[in-house]
């Protein structure tokens, strides 16, 4: 696996992943769990579709 998510895409991703989680186990929606997929490809640094599309915002 390349990195392919760099910078704010990185922070962003990971805010919104924690935000969605935190908000689902507080009695949110079930379908607020997906936050936990914007949180691993932040963490990990590595998104499977920007692989498929070529898309890439890590600047190295």
């Amino acid at each position: 696996m390349k990195t392919n998510v760099g910078g704010v895409d990185k922070w962003l991703r990971i805010a919104v992943g924690l935000l969605l989680i935190v908000w689902a186990a507080t009695r949110g929606p079930v379908w607020a769990w997906i936050g936990v997929v914007p949180l691993a490809t932040g963490l990990f640094n590595f998104c499977p579709l920007y692989a498929l599309l070529g898309f890439n915002t890590c600047k190295r």
